[in-house]
């Protein structure tokens, strides 16, 4: 239930939003000013834990047509067949290199810089593996609604140096990741899933919600 409020939340967020930019008249920015806010009050019924900050950036921070935000993922195997993961700092949880999508870059190139940033291994990302909807998969609920890239990524340098964000970077087997604190907010059980598959398949198909 609260993912699927989660979801309704965002819908009626993102129509405000979008009513506020594109409204014919006054009257029609003043309902759809009061739909953010009632959006905003039920937020925050819903989720008291939230802070005025964190409301505040998710309704009064974007602005235009809504959208949804993009994540991507860096996704690099050793030549045994391991898997590269990162500790988050945040929450002491392991999860692919990655992060929200910057303006000015590319996806490879988000791909590249992110796993770079977070692990401090340079790599060359070759081809997109995935584009899933988040709402359409079991990850925990979000206020953000998202679409997240997983990118393949050959290494270029070995030596690790974690990053700001990360505590720890190592390669691991699907048996050992399953075993670990997984960061599920990035990357949940089914995505490793899928991933060692590809790998291991080697078929060169695009996954796509």
């Amino acid at each position: 239930m609260e993912k699927e409020l989660s979801i309704l939340l965002a819908k009626l967020q993102g129509i405000a939003q979008t009513g506020k930019k594109f409204g014919k008249d006054i009257f029609d920015q003043e309902r759809y000013e009061e739909l953010s806010v009632v959006a905003k009050e039920l937020t925050h019924l819903i989720y008291p834990t939230l802070s005025e900050q964190e409301l505040s950036i998710f309704f009064d921070k974007d602005e235009g047509y809504a959208t949804p935000k993009v994540d991507v993922r860096a996704v690099i195997f050793d030549q045994e067949g391991k898997l590269l993961l990162v500790k988050e700092k945040s929450d002491h949880s392991w999860s692919l290199p990655g992060g929200w999508a910057d303006i000015g870059y590319s996806p490879k190139e988000i791909a590249e810089k992110e796993a770079f940033e977070e692990t401090g291994i340079k790599v060359k990302a070759t081809r997109l593996i995935a584009v899933l909807d988040k709402a359409k998969h079991d990850y925990p609920p979000s206020l953000t609604y998202v679409y997240k890239f997983f990118i393949r990524c050959e290494a270029e340098t070995q030596t690790i140096q974690p990053g700001i964000e990360t505590s720890e970077a190592a390669y691991f087997d699907l048996k050992e990741i399953l075993a670990l604190s997984l960061s599920e907010n990035r990357v949940i059980k089914e995505n490793y899933y899928m991933l060692f598959q590809d790998y291991q398949e080697n078929n060169n198909e695009i996954i796509c919600d």
